[in-house]
């Protein structure tokens, strides 16, 4: 056996791992989510133009889009097509709320149980406590959805922005919460719904319609239709995943 003092231990430098750097984006979005949290735009207040933020960060038009789309991910703002870019919320605290990742498709079937629960819950707060911003946020993301069924697409990061969205209308800190560590175990199953979608024809339409039907509730504050609808939309969307064939989850 070797003696203790004698084995080689890495020096510093060997174990040192330069951190991954920091994208032009990522320095946009958390310089306006820092301003945004300082109500430097006001609690519904609207950004500046693409152009004005570009100008102020000394960056490319690109850069400042895809910092915008993360705001808008995020839940912070929303984007209406020739109006601008406005405050809904302010950026998340940083959680140690964690979950395991969902390794195995009975994970993505126990994570669509798990969203069942709490998205009905979360849409009927909702559908009670809305007010015309959110309305304004969810439309646009309807009409985005439009467009991409129309091209026959489908967006998993447009899809999470809508469900986030409708959590951050609850008025509940815990469920937009939830659903950000949540975020990449729901991901996986949006992404593998995402590709059943493609086939047969008929259900990417019949998704965006059970989008526009959760909206529609909300629209009317009508909580028990929501809670309905969202049922309904989440057992669809892990059947067209798992084809009406469940795995059984029994002990």
């Amino acid at each position: 056996m070797a003696n203790i003092d004698t084995v080689a231990r890495p020096s510093p430098a060997d174990e040192f791992t330069p951190p991954r750097p920091v994208t032009l984006a990522e320095r946009v979005y958390d310089q306006l989510a820092g301003l945004i949290a300082e109500n430097h735009y006001g609690p519904s207040g609207k950004l500046p133009s693409e152009h004005e933020l570009a100008r102020t960060f000394d960056v490319s038009r690109p850069v400042v889009r895809d910092a915008l789309r993360r705001l808008r991910t995020a839940g912070v703002i929303y984007s209406r097509q020739g109006a601008g870019s406005f405050v809904v919320g302010t950026p998340a605290e940083k959680t140690s709320l964690a979950f395991r990742p969902a390794e195995t498709i009975a994970d993505v079937q126990r994570c669509y149980e798990f969203r069942e629960t709490i998205e009905t819950i979360a849409v009927a707060l909702a559908a009670n406590r809305r007010n015309q911003a959110i309305l304004d946020q969810l439309e646009a993301i309807v009409r985005r959805f439009q467009r991409a069924t129309a091209s026959n697409t489908h967006s998993e990061e447009l899809d999470f922005e809508f469900h986030l969205t409708i959590a951050r209308a609850s008025n509940n800190q815990y469920f937009p919460t939830v659903m950000m560590a949540l975020r990449e175990q729901i991901a996986a199953g949006m992404r593998l719904h995402g590709l059943a979608l493609m086939s047969p024809t008929g259900r990417l339409e019949q998704s965006t319609e059970e989008h526009i039907a959760i909206l529609d509730a909300i629209r009317r504050q009508d909580s028990a239709a929501a809670t309905e609808r969202m049922r309904l939309h989440i057992r669809n969307s892990r059947d067209r995943l798992f084809g009406g064939g469940l795995l059984d989850l029994s002990m």
